[in-house]
């Protein structure tokens, strides 16, 4: 290995330990302590700030605060590094917004001229679609946050802080106290805890944290709905072991769903093709689905609205149906009831009912076809309510 080489790799492997002796260099490098003496003395010449400590523990290590001066890329890890900060900006709201456009700047300066004109309107060249809304899990729109107030720019510029702010409060072994409006509460609510990492889920970032003042296992914080975030220095420094890795896949979820199934049950039966589909989804995957013959499963589940449940079984279709609560059955069966006088039968110039036959020789009566298919299906389903709530 060449000194030059070396010397390099001492720094790095500084920067890598909190503290390291010369004869730990030694070994690892393959050279005598004298010659990692040297190589010390040479990096302190150029300006790296060593620290020495004695002692049987001791050896050398950085000043803390010190960073490798800029490195050069090569043409494609600068390229694969502007492609990530152009996924990063196409967030929603992303932490550190104004240190992206220096580190852009900086990347495009180290590439050739072609390649710089061409990288300067990377938002042109890659795109990264958008999260589409879910339309059947909704945002609760009786109790948003105070935050909605203010224009989506704004809104997204204050994410960004509040992002920031937690992440740096991680690098810097600090606590947080934030002000948290839930549009399930009334009232704001005052946090502080131990921020232990981010989580990006379908166009919206969470803060993984512990409470300091509880003993209460993970929790997840929606960034958008943090009204101000606050680093407070911890009274004595206690870090938790977290790997947001194990909490990717909505797991999360789970112990939630565990709970609100039985504070809030529903159950509906269904075929097995339905359980699948639903057992592919974000959310009602996370459900408790029980064979119970060969082609029907019941899904129970925690939801305390009558309208997100009918909705689902309208979507579901035919071989859905709602077992609990009992109450809800008849709403189901008004609603069946209303959407079936919008497909009354269809009729011949006669008057008679039209058959399937005839219509189906007259190419511009077919719609009528699917409305009396329509109309036939909703009456098995009214049928089937009835005759089960009369027995």
């Amino acid at each position: 290995m060449q000194r030059f080489d070396r010397v390099l790799g001492i720094l790095l492997f500084l920067r890598s330990k909190q503290s390291v002796s010369a004869s730990e260099l030694a070994r690892h490098f393959k050279v005598s302590v004298r010659t990692i003496y040297r190589d010390l003395e040479t990096l302190s010449a150029l300006g790296v700030p060593l620290y020495a400590e004695r002692g049987r523990h001791g050896g050398v290590r950085l000043l803390q605060g010190y960073f490798l001066p800029p490195l050069m890329f090569t043409q494609g890890e600068a390229i694969a590094l502007l492609l990530g900060l152009t996924l990063q900006r196409s967030l929603r709201a992303a932490p550190f917004p104004t240190e992206i456009d220096m580190a852009e700047k900086k990347l495009l300066a180290a590439l050739p001229d072609t390649l710089r004109s061409l990288l300067t309107k990377a938002e042109k060249l890659v795109g990264f679609e958008k999260t589409p809304n879910d339309i059947f899990h909704p945002e609760p729109a009786s109790q948003e946050p105070p935050l909605i107030a203010l224009s989506q720019e704004q809104a997204d510029l204050h994410q960004s802080k509040t992002i920031s702010t937690f992440f740096q409060a991680i690098l810097d072994g600090n606590l947080v106290l934030m002000h948290y409006a839930s549009p399930y509460r009334t009232n704001t609510s005052e946090v502080l805890m131990e921020p232990l990492g981010l989580l990006w889920d379908r166009d919206r970032w969470y803060l993984a944290g512990k409470q300091v003042e509880r003993n209460r296992p993970l929790g997840l914080w929606r960034a958008d709905r943090v009204l101000q975030i606050k680093p407070r220095q911890p009274m004595v420094t206690v870090q938790h072991e977290f790997d947001v890795r194990e909490h990717l896949g909505q797991s999360w979820l789970q112990p939630a769903m565990e709970q609100w199934r039985h504070l809030a049950s529903v159950k509906i039966r269904l075929s097995c093709a339905q359980a699948e589909r639903l057992q592919q989804d974000w959310y009602y995957r996370h459900a408790h689905f029980e064979p119970i013959t060969e082609e029907q499963v019941v899904m129970t589940f925690g939801e305390q609205n009558p309208t997100i449940v009918l909705e689902l079984l309208r979507w579901l279709g035919p071989g859905a149906e709602l077992l609990e609560p009992y109450a809800w059955r008849e709403r189901m069966r008004e609603e069946l009831r209303q959407m079936r006088a919008s497909y009354p039968p269809p009729m011949t110039p006669g008057g008679v009912f039209a058959c399937t036959s005839w219509v189906m020789t007259h190419p511009a009566s077919r719609s009528s076809a699917w409305d009396g298919r329509i109309h036939e299906q909703w009456d098995n389903d009214e049928r089937d309510y009835d005759q089960r709530d009369r027995h």
